[in-house]
């Protein structure tokens, strides 16, 4: 079912204007007028009125976001959850509570892998290991939800912006290359090339704009101070785990990403540093370069139960 962007507006605008209070009988009558003008507007009405009623009995972020949100806030989630259709939005409240797998996403990406995509209008996406997306292109948006993971977009220019939806908020951008990764209450945005705009879910000012050579965490209120890209990002896309100084302990929960089982530090040794360039294809030779470079043990108890201890 196809509703027009422009339609859609309308009927969230009537939605709004209904749950604020009791309409005026000039305002019922203009209503009306709408309801009967077209049967686009009618089947937007009854669209609207089921999304709000999944959304009122969804205990997800993204519902209570979207029905607790300032007004302007409000209104951008409900348009986008009725273009995206009614199931579409049960789909993703579901899946932001683990009910409905990453499984059934349209794209994945399993542990210690990586994929590529090329989408319909040519824009190139990749998924890093453990992610998952779904894809809704049509003759009014280009839109991609990260149901978890990490993905490398590379947007071509297009009639409409290409826009990621995450668990925080929606990101837009037109010609841009961007590395969107999704934590449990935040997202991180880097900018590679162009400029990305942020618009967290329950934020009701202006977006934020991130330029190229940029990134930011952002949560659901609003975001922190953004900052230079960082020597790791989008370096995973060409199979390399990219090191500055980094804490060994913080490098270890990059590394445990592309490998099964459990990959522990000993706090003795958390906080050394180390820097270089490795390749995630072969995580047990990382680890073996790790006590040539580092005064550090690789203790494996199993191949899926392995901890960085000091050495003896």
């Amino acid at each position: 079912m196809n509703i027009s962007s422009h339609v859609a507006d309308q009927a969230v605008h009537w939605l709004l204007e209904m749950q604020q209070g009791t309409l005026t009988p000039r305002q019922q009558a203009a209503w009306q007028q709408w309801l009967n003008a077209h049967s686009e507007h009618q089947r937007a009405w009854e669209h609207i009125q089921r999304v709000n009623q999944r959304l009122r009995g969804m205990p997800s972020p993204l519902a209570h976001a979207t029905l607790t949100a300032p007004t302007s806030s409000r209104r951008q989630a409900l348009k986008l959850l009725l273009l995206l259709g009614a199931g579409s939005a049960a789909d993703w409240g579901l899946r932001r509570q683990h009910i409905l797998p990453p499984l059934t996403a349209d794209y994945r990406s399993p542990v210690g892998q990586r994929r590529q995509v090329q989408l319909a209008d040519g824009s190139q996406l990749q998924l890093n290991t453990g992610s998952a997306v779904d894809v809704h292109f049509d003759g009014e948006q280009r839109l991609v939800r990260l149901l978890e993971g990490e993905i490398l977009l590379s947007a071509n220019a297009g009639s409409f912006p290409l826009q990621v939806l995450t668990g925080q908020g929606l990101l837009s951008s037109q010609a841009a290359r961007v590395n969107v990764r999704q934590f449990n209450d935040h997202t991180q945005v880097a900018v590679l090339k162009g400029r990305v705009e942020v618009m967290p879910n329950t934020y009701s000012g202006l977006p934020l704009v991130v330029e190229a050579a940029r990134q930011v965490n952002f949560t659901r209120k609003g975001w922190d101070t953004p900052r230079a890209t960082d020597a790791n990002s989008g370096a995973w896309a060409e199979g390399m785990l990219m090191a500055a100084h980094m804490r060994l302990e913080d490098f270890l929960g990059e590394l445990g990403r592309y490998r099964r089982g459990q990959l522990n530090c000993d706090p003795q040794v958390a906080n050394l540093l180390i820097s270089g360039s490795y390749p995630l294809d072969d995580s047990e030779r990382i680890l073996d370069l790790l006590e040539i470079s580092l005064p550090v043990k690789v203790r494996r108890f199993t191949r899926y139960w392995v901890t960085v201890q000091a050495r003896a």
